[in-house]
This record gives C-alpha cells, structure tokens and sequence, in this order.
C-alpha cells in the first residue's frame, strides 16, 4: 500500500494536518492521528481535493474529535500553504468550496515562492438564531453562570456556531474550566466555539478560545472574526481590528463581508501507512 502524505502546518499557533487526495478517513482514524501522545497531532485534519474544472478546491475538515466542521479560518490557510506548494494553487488567490460555503483566499508569497499570508474572505457574519443555529429568540445579550461566575455576551455565526463572552481580562478566564461546559449550552444545538474577549487597545482585542471538539487552542481564525463583529456592532472596535491570541496576531476587516489575515507556517511532512491510524483506503 503507498504512504499517506500527511503536511503539518499552523496558522497563529492552530496546527493542522493536511492530506491531499479523496481518502476520507472515520471518526476513530481522525481521533488517532490527531492524538498529541498516540499520533501525530494536530487540533484537526484537513482533506484537500484536487481542483475541478474550475479551479476550485473542495476542503473537508474534521475536528481533533473526530467530528466533522464547517469551516476554519486558520485551517484554510493551512491548505491554501499545500495547495499552492502541490501547484494546484496560481500564487494569487485560491477558491474554496467547504461546507460552509465556496471562499476566495487571497495569497501572498515568501522569497522561495510558499504561502506566508493569506486573507481569507470568511463571508457574512449572522447574527439570526436560526442560521448560527441557536435556541433562543435573540443572539444578543446572552448570560450564563457557572460556579459563582456569571458571562455575558453575544452568539455570532461565521459558517459555524460563536458565543462571544465579555471578560475583564482573558489571561485569568476560566477558559479550561467553563469552557467545556459552554460548548454544550443547549441553546446551541450543534455544539458552540466560545471566545473570552477583552478590548484591549483603540481596534485591538485580546482573545483566548475554547473550541468545539477541540479544547483550548492557541488561535481561531473563525472566532476571532465573529469576536471582531460583536465588537465592531457594539461600537467598540472599527472597521479593521488587531486581534491578539496565544500564537499570535490575526488581522479582520469588516464590511459587507468579513476578511482574516495571518500567517502561514509549514512544520513539516510525514509518511504514514494509513492502516497505522485505522484509516483504510476509499
């Protein structure tokens, strides 16, 4: 059997394993290569498909738990770094059909001709319950409590579903400790990303994530869109925001659409059997 091809990037700190081709791996097979002790490790798998016709890429994401996402912000710069190393990329701008819908990628190069930067057109930001989804009549002044702590904010999706929490000071937030149980708020019926946000300069925010399927991650490119829109609506940020996470800083503007700049690193590639992860062949 040939080896799979496993790339190992990050974007600000959120580290990916990308695979190109149509193998698609089950949950046990995306839970034992992204284990951090028994795998490889990695806070997801990312599956690129070749381009079709058009040039379109297709991107198939899975969680470090094994369950499938909609759409990472970090992540599709991950795959857009691969795309463009495999030369399925023009070094310009990348199209992206995920399940949250097709996203251009805007790139831009290193001296040795690799990814750096990419901004990302992430779409809209919704603010309707329905289409986050969430069980509650407005997004808009969420509360919740836990162990004597009670968190205000508001809900935002960006392809996947967002609660974005008011906090005095992100680096003392119980992130690791509420956070799982803020994921499964049931007023989020598929689950939620839960962002610790403070404002912490004039357009500048400062972030920590608890993410779904995940646990605490060092960035979310997704997050820190839809913290920047709950900002940006509630008049304390401006149009374009500095967004400062554990692994790094991220740039969003917001206008009819919402764009995510950052980096890109590559950290290196490794052959695998795939029989080794319980991953058969399609």
């Amino acid at each position: 059997m040939s080896p799979l091809r496993l790339s190992k990037l990050h974007a600000t700190g959120n580290d990916f394993l990308v695979v190109a081709g149509t193998c698609r791996p089950d949950q046990d097979a995306v839970i034992a290569v992204c284990d951090r002790h028994l795998g490889i490790g990695a806070d997801g798998l990312i599956l690129l498909g070749p381009p079709d016709s058009g040039g379109h890429h297709s991107m198939a994401l899975w969680n470090a738990d094994g369950a499938p996402a909609e759409m990472s912000g970090n992540g599709i710069r991950c795959l857009a770094w691969v795309a463009q190393r495999n030369g399925s990329a023009d070094g310009r701008r990348l199209l992206v059909a995920a399940a949250a819908g097709t996203r251009e990628v805007a790139l831009e190069l290193d001296e040795r001709g690799d990814v750096a930067f990419a901004t990302v057109d992430m779409g809209a930001v919704t603010f309707e319950p329905a289409a986050i989804p969430l069980d509650a009549p407005s997004a808009f002044d969420l509360e919740a409590t836990f162990h004597g702590v009670t968190y205000h904010g508001d809900a935002a999706g960006m392809g996947n579903p967002h609660l974005v929490l008011a906090v005095d000071d992100p680096a003392s937030a119980r992130v690791t400790q509420h956070g799982p149980r803020l994921e499964r708020d049931t007023r989020f019926p598929q689950r939620t990303n839960v962002e610790f946000v403070a404002v912490t300069g004039v357009d500048e925010l400062t972030l920590r994530v608890w993410e779904r399927g995940v646990g605490e991650t060092l960035s979310c490119g997704t997050g820190a869109c839809a913290a920047a829109a709950v900002a940006h609506r509630r008049g304390r940020v401006g149009e374009r925001v500095t967004v400062h996470v554990p692994g790094g800083d991220l740039t969003v503007e917001i206008d009819a659409t919402v764009h995510l700049r950052g980096q890109v690193q590559h950290v290196f590639d490794v052959d695998v059997d795939p029989r080794r992860f319980g991953w058969e062949p399609s």
